[in-house]
C-alpha cells in the first residue's frame, strides 16, 4: 500500500490501470430503411439535436456525464475534444 497520509488501498488497486471505453453520443437518427440504403457519400444524415446542444458520455449504455465539443488547439496535438460541463456519479451509475 501507499505511505502517503490518506492513501487507501482503493487508491493503490491494480484496477485504477484499466483502460475504459467512453462512448460520445451526438444525437440520433431514425431514417426509414429506405432512405438509409440509398445514402451515398456526402449525403446528410440529420440527427436530433442542434450543434450548440450537449454531447452525452457513456461507458457501455451508462450515462456517465455531458459536455461540449471543442477543438484542441495545435499545442496540444489537434483533434477533438470533450468539455464536461457535468458528471453523474460513477459510482452509483456503474
Amino acid at each position: 500500500m501507499d505511505n502517503k497520509p490518506g492513501a487507501t488501498l482503493a487508491d493503490t488497486s491494480p484496477f485504477h490501470q484499466v483502460p475504459i471505453e467512453i462512448t460520445v453520443s451526438v444525437g440520433h437518427a431514425r431514417p426509414l430503411l429506405k432512405d438509409l440504403l440509398a445514402l451515398r457519400r456526402d449525403a446528410v444524415l440529420s440527427l436530433d439535436r442542434r450543434i450548440d446542444d450537449p454531447v452525452e458520455l457513456y461507458i457501455g449504455d451508462r450515462l456517465i456525464g455531458r459536455g461540449a465539443l471543442t477543438e484542441l488547439d495545435a499545442a496540444e496535438g489537434g483533434g477533438l475534444a470533450v468539455r464536461l460541463t457535468e458528471v453523474v456519479q460513477v459510482r452509483d451509475a456503474l
